[in-house]
């Protein structure tokens, strides 16, 4: 099992200033932040980023939202950490998203929906790997 998870605090949500209290809940649930840094995707480097949905319907407005405005990406550290983050960010639609969770309080759609989180432990590797060196990773 791997340890560790990758996240990204959107655009939208930095944009509202969310970037504190969401890093507040993700301590609260346990994670420790093992790389962490705020950036600017260039549209390329977003691209690369979302290559998985290259030529689906989404993908063109994904690139320019997420390249938008600055992000906080970040690699998390704890036990079952895909799953457990998984849960507290909730569904990818705010509307469905279960009471409590990230999206729940801070997203506003299914296209902004304020945060990332990696959906398998090989996608986190790849994820964080993406960001930060192993240099940057502690």
């Amino acid at each position: 099992m791997n340890n560790r998870t990758f996240t990204m605090i959107k655009p939208d949500a930095t944009s509202k200033g969310h970037t504190g209290a969401i890093l507040k809940m993700i301590n609260a649930a346990g994670f420790r932040i093992a790389a962490m840094k705020m950036t600017k995707l260039s549209a390329e480097k977003a691209g690369q980023f979302y290559a998985i949905h290259k030529g689906k319907p989404f993908y063109d407005e994904l690139v320019t939202f997420m390249s938008s405005g600055p992000i906080t990406a970040a690699i998390l550290e704890k036990g079952n950490a895909v799953e457990d983050f998984r849960k507290l960010i909730g569904s990818t639609d705010p509307e469905k998203a279960d009471e409590g969770t990230i999206r729940k309080l801070f997203a506003s759609s299914i296209g902004e929906n304020a945060i990332h989180g990696s959906d398998s432990d090989e996608n986190a590797m790849i994820e964080g790997d993406f960001f930060f060196s192993k240099l940057e990773q502690f």
